[in-house]
């Protein structure tokens, strides 16, 4: 994944039960927020700031059960259409693409909502985890699927807790927050 950040953007690296998560912020607003396995970032002041801390202590509330809706302030880059679709995925519910397209009232974007979806830049904030394939059946997820549907199961109160993985010490330069 290469992607473009905010200058002067600061990050956090963020230790979760399913993962090191990259935190990024542009001074205002979190803009990004993902999986370190997934990029090697650059040009990202590592440094942990009140929002970056808040996010990651609303991110350790989620993971242990006691948070639905998250509240720090985002301000994701991507088109008006891409905006619409992030804001139209529920808490704790699964939608399909093309659920998600009638939603919006663009029944025949199915495609353009999976396009939308893969260009989250804020992930799990922005859940789109929760859209699924039209049968019913888990489909893509930048993440990979096993982390797709622990995160389902975490929002429906099934998940078993477990640490997929435990990548803190692979980002150089970086000291990662505390549990």
């Amino acid at each position: 994944m290469k992607t473009t950040f905010p200058p002067h953007a600061r990050a956090l690296l963020h230790q979760t039960p399913a993962g090191a998560v990259v935190i990024v912020e542009n001074g205002t607003a979190v803009t990004h927020l993902f999986f370190s396995r997934m990029a090697q970032p650059e040009h990202l002041e590592w440094e942990e700031t009140p929002l970056l801390r808040q996010t990651a202590d609303q991110l350790d509330e989620y993971f242990q059960g006691s948070r639905r809706v998250f509240d720090v302030p985002l301000s994701p880059q991507g088109t008006e259409f891409e905006r619409t679709v992030w804001k139209a995925i529920p808490y704790g519910e699964t939608r399909s693409y093309g659920d998600i397209a009638r939603r919006i009232g663009r029944p025949s974007a199915c495609r353009a909502v999976g396009q939308a979806n893969n260009r989250n830049p804020v992930g799990i904030i922005i859940p789109c985890h929760r859209v699924i394939g039209a049968d019913g059946k888990l489909t893509g997820y930048a993440s990979g699927l096993t982390i797709k549907q622990y995160l389902l199961e975490l929002e429906q109160g099934s998940a078993t807790p477990f640490t997929l993985f435990t990548d803190v010490e692979r980002m150089p330069g970086n000291t990662p927050a505390s549990p």
